[in-house]
């Protein structure tokens, strides 16, 4: 099995967890390399739903090893109610699980900030950030005063977090928001770090080891290329890098160990949060889409904005992620709608866009070309493979591919395990 970096295609919630789930039967190692629990990945096996928003989703099958890179920022005392709720449902992470002791922490005051400085954002101005501190501790990252999961298990980090809390309760003050007490803190933390510290290694190192032993690794992406600090629409963003070059530098892993790029795509398209979508619907459909997607964020509960999908924002994926294939969910969704809309270009005062434009003003003003292709109008979650679908489900699957130029490999039409085959 080759070495796959899985990358979300659109504004995240793609669906990359039952995929990622799907492919992991196949591979050695599974890598979260970016984020935090902002994001969520959900897998239903059989009559069971789990929901996970930091441990990668491939630690269901239980011959697997998991990974959470460094580029990741984790919230410990998140990660211990995690393993805890995976541990009561049967799924055991000991020997299986391990954390880079290289990751950054999110800490109480992380949290505080995010909240805060969201609050104090004028209307146009809000992100729409899930308030879980991923901003402020990338922040402190790259401002060099972060601590990192190795400092949880050092003899001296509770002095140097009652330090560093005084010092946010200072920050804290001039954003008139709420100071921390720092005894209690304390004792979270001094309790956690002995249930983490047997999860806590130099997985740099045993990934590499993995790879000259040509063990497959799959490193899976949260969030997704339009949510990517320097590719997503700005800053309407996530903190990290989510783009295939994430993975590189937040697993550790060279390049040329990288041999496939699959990208996860929806049918349609959706957003959470605030920023540009240019091709939402604000109409029944939308609100059809929604519904019938269930599609409420699995970190928030949010709705998520919903519209038809956008072969500009795939098409700009493919190209900066050097997408070798397609992933495509919840084709299902659409089962029952008459004539679907393809978005092919976008219009911007006169003028024909056929890329993604940085300024996010101008992304705002612009408005979606569309070509429209017949609907199938029957249910297609029977379907076990591409010639099992309706003709023009598969119309629509093979039009995707031609204005991307990227062929689908991979087919979900249904939340179960069981409701995602191949092609080919």
């Amino acid at each position: 099995m080759p070495n796959i970096v899985l990358i979300g295609v659109q504004w995240g919630d793609e669906g990359k967890g039952k995929i990622i789930d799907v492919i992991t039967e196949d591979v050695d190692w599974i890598v979260r390399f970016q984020g935090g629990n902002n994001a969520g990945h959900t897998v239903e096996i059989g009559d069971e739903k789990y929901v996970l928003h930091l441990i990668p989703s491939g630690i269901l099958r239980a011959d697997k090893k998991a990974v959470m890179g460094h580029g990741m920022v984790i919230d410990p005392l998140s990660l211990i109610e995690e393993i805890k709720e995976l541990e009561e449902k049967g799924v055991g992470v000991q020997g299986r699980l391990f954390v880079s002791d290289r990751a950054h922490m999110v800490l109480p005051y992380h949290r505080s900030m995010d909240a805060r400085l969201e609050q104090t954002r004028s209307t146009h101005e809000k992100i729409g950030t899930t308030k879980r501190g991923i901003g402020p501790a990338y922040s402190d990252k790259v401002g060099r005063t972060g601590f990192r999961m190795v400092d949880l298990i050092a003899p001296d980090f509770p002095e140097r977090l009652k330090q560093r809390v005084e010092e946010n309760n200072k920050v804290l003050h001039f954003f008139d928001a709420d100071r921390l007490n720092p005894d209690p803190l304390l004792e979270k933390y001094e309790q956690a770090a002995p249930l983490l510290a047997p999860f806590i290694t130099d997985t740099t190192a045993l990934l590499n080891k993995a790879v000259a032993q040509e063990e497959s690794i799959l490193f899976e992406g949260a969030q997704g290329t339009m949510l990517d600090i320097d590719y997503g629409t700005y800053p309407f963003v996530t903190s990290s890098s989510a783009t295939v070059g994430g993975a590189c530098i937040g697993a550790g892993v060279p390049p040329r160990h990288m041999d496939q790029v699959l990208g996860v795509v929806k049918a349609y398209t959706t957003r959470v949060g605030e920023g540009p979508f240019p091709t939402e619907l604000f109409d029944d459909m939308g609100e059809m889409l929604r519904n019938v997607g269930n599609e409420y964020g699995a970190t928030t509960g949010r709705p998520r904005r919903c519209g038809w999908f956008d072969g500009v924002v795939a098409n700009y994926a493919a190209m900066i992620n050097g997408i070798d294939y397609w992933a495509m969910t919840k084709l299902d969704v659409l089962d029952h709608v008459e004539t679907i809309k393809i978005c092919i270009a976008y219009e911007c005062k006169g003028r024909r866009l056929d890329n993604i434009p940085a300024n996010t003003q101008t992304l705002e003003q612009c408005t979606p070309i569309y070509e429209d292709v017949d609907g199938w109008k029957t249910s297609t979650k029977d379907a076990t493979c591409f010639e099992a679908l309706p003709q023009q489900a598969q119309t629509y699957i093979k039009r995707i591919e031609t204005i991307t130029g990227v062929p689908t490999k991979i087919v979900s039409v249904g939340p179960k395990r069981s409701s995602t085959f191949s092609i080919g």
